[in-house]
């Protein structure tokens, strides 16, 4: 009895005792950029990128689109829906397209600010499942979406609130008003929204310029939002994502171009091929924003993998996805612009695969300079499902990569000299005056990770990481509550405009 007993002395003490001060936003990154290729052979890749946007264009099929193409100097063939951009327009576009994206949140301590040396964590999003260890595997429902959101907002680490699942329970027409409501309430990070459509789009920005009490000119004078645009690789430029870019730069909000691109499937076999084809297509989309709107925020993107050539299923974590995130960062530092990159796991559930495979593409992220790291939490299957444990496990991770952004000090009371003089050759640094002044607060502490001994460990009942996971997810959505700037009478405007919109039909996706 008594050693338990002093347990709790001891959990109430360090309950009581001095808080580690951490602040894991606006991560500076640390880490020296790699390479994997020579300068000569990025020129040759940019110089080939630019070659087939020339020679051998891209198909736009946003008519809208093609005429800005047009106008702005492209050849465009309307029977086959051709745009052939040349090298002049894709400079023109890079020199205009600013080299720092800043984005306001709900509060200002949440905005971000997007550039080459600095990043933000997203979790894993656009998954159609959820799942955890209570309730499987499900199709993604707007409780998992708002679920999601809350664990999002409850750790600092995450900066930005992604596409986190699809809630499949709430019909298409309607899906963008539930996604960005969820968003207002429970969170005050920068929200996302989904380019599926114009009428969508502007739906949402009615919802978000009235939720925080802008006015048009506000709205427009500064990014609030953010989307993800995606080409159809190869060389394809569909009209929602069309529509998304116009949209967007038009609006002064930011968009994140990003080709996603699977060496051996859409795009060729080799990293260097698949990468040239990844940075044609996210070049061909930046001309279109900055045509749109010269000077509209948006960012460089891909997320490039390799497939399993035995069964054509996506793979995710491997070498080739490490080395094509290096190319990429080349790639982006050569045109200056902020970037996106992406980690992910193709295992199955949250297990030692899945913890390998997204630690190694994350690490591809980091070396590779990313601005924007996402799927950086949750992403299970190649992205079919988001797991709750696994974005439990997963942030962990990327609460000790923030820690590495912190200043480690070496000053005169680091050096610690007067504990080296106070305790002799055979002793022990527990008790000295140095270790008992900063016991408390020197280290970083796991919330999840279990540093007990095997005794103690199997005391608490020999739980795996995965079952204290599920622990810890459901804390947080027990205790979740609406975020604090939140004003009633903003939430009952908003569902007033949503039961509005509603009876009017909504607003379907275009296609």
């Amino acid at each position: 009895m008594s050693v338990r007993r002093g347990r709790r002395g001891r959990a109430e003490a360090e309950a009581n005792g001095p808080k580690r001060q951490v602040d894991y936003h606006n991560l500076t990154s640390p880490f020296p950029t790699m390479n994997v290729f020579t300068e000569d052979r990025i020129e040759a890749m940019h110089a080939a990128a630019l070659s087939i946007l020339e020679d051998q264009g891209i198909k736009v099929l946003l008519p809208e689109a093609r005429q800005l193409f047009k106008a702005g100097g492209a050849k465009v063939d309307e029977t086959s829906e051709m745009v052939f951009i040349g090298r002049e327009i894709v400079e023109a576009a890079l020199t205009s397209a600013p080299k720092r994206v800043d984005i306001k949140a709900a509060v200002a301590t949440r905005d971000v600010s997007l550039s080459l040396g600095r990043f933000v964590f997203q979790p894993g999003a656009g998954c159609p499942h959820a799942t955890d260890r209570i309730r499987g595997r499900r199709p993604g429902s707007a409780r998992d979406y708002r679920e999601l959101v809350q664990m999002s907002q409850h750790f600092d680490v995450i900066h930005m609130i992604p596409p986190l699942v699809e809630p499949q329970d709430v019909p298409m027409n309607l899906r963008h008003y539930e996604l960005m409501k969820t968003q207002l309430i429970h969170s005050d990070k920068v929200p996302f929204v989904f380019s599926r459509g114009t009428p969508q789009v502007m739906d949402s920005f009615e919802m978000l310029k009235d939720f925080r009490g802008l006015s048009e000119d506000e709205f427009r004078g500064a990014s609030h939002c953010y989307t993800i645009i995606n080409t159809n690789s190869p060389r394809v430029i569909d009209v929602p994502m069309a529509q998304g870019l116009i949209d967007f730069a038009r609006a002064g909000q930011a968009s994140i171009v990003t080709p996603f691109t699977l060496m051996g499937a859409m795009a060729p076999i080799t990293v260097a091929g698949a990468i040239t084809l990844s940075h044609a297509e996210a070049m061909a989309g930046i001309a279109l924003t900055q045509l749109a709107n010269p000077g509209a925020p948006v960012l460089y993107g891909t997320f490039t993998s390799n497939v399993d050539m035995k069964s054509g299923a996506p793979a995710f974590g491997t070498p080739e996805h490490f080395k094509a995130s290096l190319a990429a960062g080349q790639l982006a530092r050569k045109i200056g612009l902020p970037w996106r990159c992406a980690t992910g796991s193709a295992a199955n559930t949250n297990d030692a695969q899945a913890a390998n495979e997204t630690q190694f593409a994350l690490w591809g992220c980091l070396l590779a300079g990313a601005s924007v790291i996402i799927h950086s939490a949750g992403w299970l299957e190649g992205g079919l499902t988001n797991s709750y444990e696994k974005f439990i496990t997963d942030v962990e991770v990327l609460q000790m990569v923030a820690e590495m952004c912190r200043e480690t000090m070496a000053g005169d009371a680091e050096i610690a000299l007067d504990a080296l003089i106070e305790v002799g050759p055979g002793g022990h640094f527990f008790g000295a005056a140095h270790t008992m002044q900063r016991y408390e607060t020197e280290f970083y502490q796991p919330f999840s990770s279990d540093w007990s001994n095997f005794g103690t460990w199997t005391e608490r009942g020999s739980q795996s990481a995965d079952e204290r996971a599920t622990g810890l997810w459901q804390k947080i959505v027990n205790q979740a509550r609406p975020a604090p700037h939140v004003d009633a009478a903003r939430v009952e405007a908003m569902d007033s405009f949503i039961d509005r919109r509603t009876g009017e039909g909504g607003a379907a996706p275009e296609s």
